[in-house]
């Protein structure tokens, strides 16, 4: 019987209240038979699970193609699982994407709009019953070590909080070991959320007087530090070596903080070999639904905080127990939104549904009375490299910090991606980190007119109402066609999308497609 929750009265107005390794763009799902967006459950019995997720990793592993670094262990874990190539967050922002991660819902619908902690202060509804709390009610054991940075606590409830260093994973796995062999008798559900590769404690730009061009700006280190961390080898590259994405700038700047993104993602890596060592020592591992991603993409101007390509498509490796087929690759286009339905329905357990109560004048009846989760189970595709039905998502982007504003909202299929920027009027805003960041501050520096990537700065800065980009002649996103009177059917036919997308799910931001 689906679980259904009363309307809690925070949904009535759009108020701003303040282990599975992740980078997907948000799926919405289509044609689905079931009113939740969950398909039949294909699990014959509840077993346990591990959501390990990364902060802030692109699709940079040796299995996705980039022959530099260094991920052994994520890249057998992809020989022994499917590997999906069009993996998406909803939205490149690390409180927000987390709580899609753990409830199904895009971020306009769970009220995490931003970042939690500090002045920030966003959190979700209420009445939200997360991931962990489902689990927990069908009898499961639940636990998380790392990176939490949701709320309210009772939303996102855990039975268990595992100490551990969020830079050392390698430590964090060692952590959960006595968790994992605890109780065989009881299925076990653990979120193990690293701090890596995230920015941090690096010198920024203007740290140093010196003027000289190699050494005026400094790259973030990314959590690396010359003492290193209990358990881990340090992995670190040559600036001279790393690949330089087509969305950045290829300076010795960006070379030199890549080298440190590198080292940080390398670490997680052996994180994730520790894990999968506890439990394959427990005999647990070949009962365990194991998922790899990232909260979305890499912390660098052009990713983090947009929803360009690079922001949302992110890693995603699922193992599953008793598969008959491994070492595949999937090309079906999934999101954040249906890790919670994926993870339900191995389970066995029946996502919530919930009422209805937006009093907005002119919205309320445009919008469902009760829906359920936004996405839907990828379970049943789990040994199918190229499945029919999966070629659209969703992304749904509000704020990350406070000052931050910049509501955004994405369809994308095989083909076509329109972004609607809904506050276009504004200038794009940075998060601190990232306008820091001496891969921005060395090209910014030079004017307007300076390339960062493909764009100029001036055109980061200032974005259109819409852009419209055709995927398979302009992956890089640079040609908007929103504009091009040849395009004005294709404009008007994913703006249509874009809008039912908005009905199905009810998003508030809805009423600016006739109000301002």
């Amino acid at each position: 019987m689906r679980t259904h929750v009363a309307q809690h009265p925070a949904f009535r107005t759009p108020s701003v209240v303040l282990l599975v390794l992740l980078p997907f763009l948000a799926f919405c799902a289509e044609g689905n038979p079931d009113a939740s967006g969950a398909q039949a459950s294909s699990a014959v019995a509840p077993r346990n699970v591990v959501l390990v997720v990364a902060d802030d990793h692109g699709q940079d592993l040796g299995i996705y193609g980039n022959p530099v670094i260094q991920t052994p262990h994520l890249d057998g874990l992809a020989a022994e699982g499917m590997l999906f190539t069009h993996a998406f967050a909803t939205t490149a922002s690390c409180s927000a994407s987390r709580s899609v991660i753990l409830t199904g819902l895009h971020n306009h619908r769970t009220g995490q709009y931003g970042h939690v902690h500090d002045y920030a202060h966003f959190q979700s509804f209420e009445n939200l019953k997360s991931l962990p709390v489902l689990l927990a009610e069908a009898g499961y054991r639940t636990g998380i070590v790392g990176k939490y940075h949701v709320a309210p606590t009772p939303v996102y409830q855990f039975e268990q909080i595992i100490p551990g260093n969020q830079r050392n994973p390698v430590e964090m796995a060692d952590n959960v070991r006595d968790f994992v062999k605890a109780d065989h008798n009881r299925p076990f559900f653990l979120y193990f959320a690293t701090s890596d590769p995230h920015r941090g404690g690096g010198l920024m730009a203007g740290d140093t007087d010196d003027d000289a061009e190699e050494t005026r700006y400094h790259p973030d280190s990314f959590g690396n530090r010359p003492e290193g961390y209990a358990g881990i080898t340090p992995v670190t590259y040559n600036p001279a070596d790393v690949i330089v994405p087509a969305f950045l700038p290829d300076t010795p700047t960006t070379r030199a903080e890549l080298a440190q993104y590198y080292q940080s993602v390398s670490r997680v890596d052996q994180g994730v070999g520790r894990l999968i060592e506890i439990l394959k020592e427990n005999d647990v591992y070949e009962e365990t639904l194991l998922i790899y991603l990232s909260d979305h993409g890499m912390a660098f101007p052009g990713a983090k905080t947009t929803v360009y390509e690079p922001g949302l498509r992110s890693p995603l490796i699922v193992r599953t127990p008793g598969a008959s087929q491994r070492g595949l690759t999937s090309t079906a286009m999934v999101s954040w939104v249906d890790i919670t339905p994926t993870i339900l329905d191995f389970a066995g357990v029946e996502p919530p549904i919930y009422a209805q109560h937006i009093g907005l004048a002119g919205l309320r009846r445009q919008l469902p009375e009760e829906h359920g989760l936004h996405g839907r189970s990828f379970l049943g595709i789990l040994e199918e490299e190229a499945p029919e039905g999966w070629d659209e998502v969703y992304a749904s982007h509000t704020f990350h910090e406070i000052q931050m504003y910049y509501p955004m909202r994405v369809v994308r299929d095989r083909r076509y991606k329109l972004i609607w920027n809904i506050a276009h009027g504004l200038p794009y805003p940075f998060a601190s980190d990232l306008w820091a960041a001496s891969t921005w501050q060395h090209v910014y520096r030079q004017g307007p007119d300076a390339l960062y990537g493909h764009r100029t700065v001036q055109d980061y800065i200032h974005r259109p109402a819409f852009e419209l980009y055709d995927l398979e002649q302009d992956p890089n996103e640079t040609n908007n066609l929103a504009q091009d009177p040849a395009y004005a059917g294709v404009l008007a036919t994913y703006q249509a999308k874009l809008k039912a997308f908005q009905i199905r799910t009810s998003d508030p931001w809805l009423l600016k497609w006739e109000y301002e």
